[in-house]
């Protein structure tokens, strides 16, 4: 462990250990649960924080290249901002979101997709907002080739139930559709999102919270999914938004963990409105950027070890 994410990592236990005598937390006892989820805090933080590396290093052209094996939808992002061109970027980022990255196969399928397996022009936001049916069509025809076997391809961790299918109501035909209603093909991304916001406070909670319930409509994207996407459109400065909320009413990990670190077990009886307050405790006390997101990931993360850390990645 590097000295700096020793430094950090024995910060953090300190304002656990505080929290602990305060009463809040209740799960955590010893040093090495604590060790645990300061480990895992660092490691959270460590992923936001590469988001703002990559930002203000020089970003190879080649990684926007669809037909080029390093391209990377999050490089492409923020290339495609640095550019002026928000539509396309925030498309990288639902492809990122979307595809996720596989831990054999990369950015193959998103990649491949993007690319339109180098049939056609590839398959930008301008070229599938305005026909979201020929996509769909498209993809059809070509499952076997994405699918062919001997080269690793699969979808990331979080989208681990998604499929390539065109046509189910659920799966990448649909998420790709649905997501071009949910812009407005006649609409830019910015426009559509400052409408939806135009009643918030001036508050980047808010405003996530209001784009999190309006995203429902896009197929295949739950609470994961949307969370994800709209803490990356925060973090690459397109858009205002951070979450004030874990939103544990529809999570699995973040509400077991949450009773597990807050009540003391993960079963403890805890409402969701109860842990979303305690969230919002804890991240006031860490006072670190998008500290909400970092738990809502750490806290996952640590209660599958509460006592020993594990890096969780891929």
């Amino acid at each position: 462990m590097s000295k700096q994410k020793t430094e950090f990592v024995e910060e953090v236990t300190v304002k656990l250990s505080k929290l602990e005598g305060s009463g809040i937390i209740k799960g955590l006892g010893s040093l090495d649960r604590r060790f645990a989820l300061a480990g895992q805090i660092a490691e959270s933080y460590r992923r936001i924080r590469y988001v703002q590396i990559i930002q203000g290093r020089e970003v190879s052209r080649s990684s926007c290249e669809p037909s080029n094996e390093s391209f990377d939808p999050l490089k492409a992002a923020i290339v495609e901002a640095r550019a002026g061109r928000i539509d396309e970027s925030l498309w990288m980022v639902f492809y990122f979101v979307h595809f996720g990255k596989n831990l054999k196969g990369g950015w193959r399928y998103a990649r491949e997709v993007f690319n339109a397996l180098g049939q056609q022009s590839p398959w930008t936001w301008e070229i599938t907002k305005q026909n979201p049916k020929a996509f769909r069509k498209w993809l059809a025809n070509n499952i076997p080739l994405l699918k062919r076997q001997g080269v690793p391809g699969g979808f990331g961790n979080h989208r681990k139930y998604t499929s390539l299918d065109a046509n189910a109501s659920d799966q990448t035909g649909a998420a790709f559709e649905t997501y071009v209603n949910w812009i407005g093909p006649a609409n830019t991304h910015l426009e559509r999102f400052k409408n939806l916001t135009s009643d918030c406070a001036d508050c980047p909670g808010s405003r996530f919270d209001t784009l999190y319930q309006s995203m429902s409509s896009v197929s295949s994207f739950g609470r994961m999914a949307k969370f994800d996407y709209l803490c990356m459109v925060g973090k690459l400065r397109i858009f205002d938004v951070e979450p004030f909320s874990v939103y544990v009413a529809n999570a699995t990990g973040p509400k077991k963990g949450g009773k597990l670190l807050f009540g003391g077990n993960d079963s403890a009886n805890l409402s969701n409105d109860e842990l979303e307050r305690l969230y919002a405790v804890l991240r006031v006390e860490l006072d670190l950027p998008f500290s909400m997101q970092i738990l809502e990931d750490a806290v996952c993360n640590w209660q599958k070890s509460p006592a020993i850390f594990r890096a969780f990645r891929g």
